[in-house]
Formats: structure tokens, sequence, C-alpha cells
């Protein structure tokens, strides 16, 4: 479906701005929580492409 490849690539763009967050303000406690969400997004987005892939597979057999 086209709807979860748009949310699929949306994690990279949540990624993108939590991690330059992160850099942004280094010296800062709130500096680690958007670095961790960062990778998870980055995270999230690896997991949503191979499940999208599984997904589709199995709509073909």
């Amino acid at each position: 479906m086209k709807v979860f490849k748009i949310f699929q690539y949306a994690y990279l763009v949540f990624a993108v701005l939590f991690l330059y967050d992160a850099f942004a303000s280094w010296g800062e406690t709130r500096a680690y929580m958007s670095l961790l969400l960062g990778l998870t997004a980055v995270f999230m987005f690896f997991f949503k492409q191979k499940f999208n892939k599984k997904f589709d597979n199995k709509n073909r057999k």
C-alpha cells in the first residue's frame, strides 16, 4: 500500500529532525533524549521497510 510507504519515509524525516536537535543542543540533557528518539526513528524506518517488503511478497503469491 502506498500509505505505508509514505509513513516509512516520515520516520526518516523525524530522524533527521531529532538528530539535528541532538547535535544543536549537545551540552544539554535533552540532547540525549533527542539522540535516542532519532536513532529509534532510523531503526523504525528499516523495520517498516523490511515489514512492507514481506507484506508485498505475501500479497503477490
